[in-house]
């Protein structure tokens, strides 16, 4: 299959050009409906904006906002004009916004005023309080020297800062020549996008990504969900991460599909959404799909027209995936695997796959895209069936982390392939089944135990509705399991009652010794349970007993 050798912006363009009058995007909370041609004049309006405030090809522009319509045309029109859009998680706080600002040479800032009741006006002035006395376009803030420009998602008017309409009449200053001109100067090498990494682990790392990886990552995707252009696809998941802009905006693109999009993810919206658009197609983290089977008026709404979409983003329960292709009626939704430096999925199921792959694996790797199973100490190939972790090489690679080469080296090594730091099977069919990260992997007396294995059985027991499952310190095992369960309503069972669920079922040294009922997990901004606090909250529990 060959790939695509073009920009973010000239994927737009050809759209416009095939599906001028196709319903491009639809906002339901604002009534909001844009046809493709549309939508190529805003994102042009805005490229000519960014233009007129002096951002040059390869300036980085961040963007720290919910799914509003502006971040999907900001998305295109820096893919047109050549800056560098960097994204930031929406929960982001005082520390980690100027980190992130400060870390990626950003020289705009492009915000909504606030997010789930947090001003990130207030942030930003606690980030840089020289912001108040500063005129427009001259942030000067010691502590973030390449700062200049702010830009509020809003229709107030700011002293201090440019509201999103200045920046779209100060467009009317550039001509429709010196755009097309910026245009022709960019590359498809060229590195648009720029997302951090969580940072479970030391600071988070800025990953590059081309026009190369992402346009083609997103076409990729589409086709294996079978997407056109009379497809409707429902995205609630997160702009700033890979699932929203590239499994999303850009997937959608790529084929000329409609965008039904959400803000911020609400399950009756959602419900609503899919219901009253016809979609067709959506997206979702395990996390929402419970939340929509589980809403107390989902058996009140028709699925007549939904077929497929993906759900990623963390392990994917068999249980769920069931539910969600009988009771949603997406028979062809697909699982999608892969991380931000893969820009970002590496395998996907299809969607003709039987239910037993697809409720068992992350499918096989795209097309264009190599895979291989290596023993983490040695570096030689697994054979099929032999768990080890996982490595992929291809267009889909990052060009690397900014200004961190060294990380970069340890990621990709000297042949071009990506370590991922995920434990995988894979079988004679090329079909991938991920057992973990090889830094969850508990070692209970010598026995690898992976949890996913331990997390899918617990989801069979009738009253969970979720399961994560840890490894925690143990001086005669080294180490012990302890899941961290949440009940469906209104159910009640002990842990002994789950317990004996367990016994004569799986191996007694599979059986988690230590259980806990909880309300919610804490979840990152993307919806990806943070299995890290659960370690950090596991062995706090262990020890208060203790003592």
């Amino acid at each position: 299959m060959s790939l695509l050798k073009m920009t973010v912006g000239e994927l737009l363009e050809e759209k416009a050009r095939k599906h001028p009058k196709q319903e491009a995007f639809i906002y339901p909370e604002h009534n909001m409906r844009k046809t493709y041609e549309e939508f190529n004049t805003l994102a042009d309006e805005a490229a000519k904006g960014f233009m007129a405030l002096g951002m040059e090809k390869g300036e980085h522009v961040a963007i720290w906002s919910d799914n509003k319509p502006e971040w999907l045309i900001t998305q295109f029109a820096t893919g047109k004009m050549g800056a560098v859009l960097v994204t930031v998680n929406t929960n982001y706080q005082a520390k980690e916004l100027e980190y992130l600002l400060k870390q990626s040479d950003a020289t705009t800032l492009i915000l909504a005023e606030e997010f789930k009741g947090a001003s990130y006006l207030d942030i930003l002035y606690e980030v840089c309080p020289q912001l108040e006395t500063s005129p427009k376009g001259e942030l000067f803030a010691p502590n973030l020297p390449k700062l200049k420009n702010i830009v509020v998602l809003s229709e107030d008017n700011y002293e201090n800062l440019y509201n999103w309409n200045e920046i779209v009449e100060m467009g009317n200053r550039v001509s429709d020549e010196a755009l097309h001109q910026r245009k022709k100067s960019l590359h498809y090498q060229d590195v648009i996008n720029m997302q951090y990494t969580s940072g479970t682990t030391g600071f988070p790392k800025g990953v590059m990504l081309s026009h190369y990886n992402i346009v083609n990552n997103g076409k990729q995707v589409a086709e294996c969900m079978e997407l056109s252009e009379k497809d409707r696809l429902c995205i609630p998941v997160p702009f700033f991460h890979c699932f929203g802009c590239v499994l999303g905006t850009l997937a959608a693109v790529s084929k000329g599909t409609t965008m039904v999009i959400l803000e911020q993810f609400d399950a009756k919206k959602v419900l609503d959404a899919v219901e009253e658009e016809a979609c067709t197609a959506l997206h979702g983290v395990p996390t929402m799909f419970i939340a929509e089977l589980n809403h107390p008026d989902f058996t009140q709404y028709e699925f007549t027209h939904l077929r497929t979409g993906i759900m990623a983003g963390s392990t994917c329960p068999m249980e769920v995936m069931k539910h969600v292709m009988n009771q949603m009626g997406a028979s062809e939704i697909t699982i999608a695997y892969g991380q931000t430096e893969s820009s970002p999925v590496i395998t996907q199921t299809r969607t003709d796959d039987p239910i037993e792959l697809k409720v068992s694996s992350v499918g096989k790797a795209h097309p264009n895209v190599e895979v291989k199973i290596i023993d983490p100490s040695t570096g030689d190939r697994c054979e099929a069936g032999v768990p080890g972790e996982l490595c992929t090489r291809g267009y889909l690679v990052m060009e690397g982390y900014y200004k961190n080469q060294e990380a970069t080296y340890t990621a990709i090594d000297d042949e071009g392939w990506l370590h991922t730091g995920d434990i995988a099977v894979m079988d004679e069919q090329g079909y991938v089944e991920i057992t973990g990260r090889i830094k969850d992997m508990v070692i209970r007396g010598g026995e690898n135990i992976y949890p996913r294995e331990v997390e899918e059985f617990l989801y069979q027991h009738p009253d969970i509705l979720d399961v994560q499952v840890v490894g925690v310190p143990d001086e005669r095992y080294g180490e012990e399991l302890m899941a961290f369960i949440i009940l469906k309503e209104s159910a009640s069972p002990t842990v002994e009652d789950v317990k004996a669920f367990c016994e004569g079922k799986i191996s007694r040294h599979k059986i988690p010794k230590y259980m806990e009922f909880i309300e919610e997990y804490p979840m990152t901004a993307s919806g990806k349970i943070q299995k890290f606090k659960l370690r950090q909250e596991a062995e706090s529990i262990i020890n208060a007993d203790i003592l």
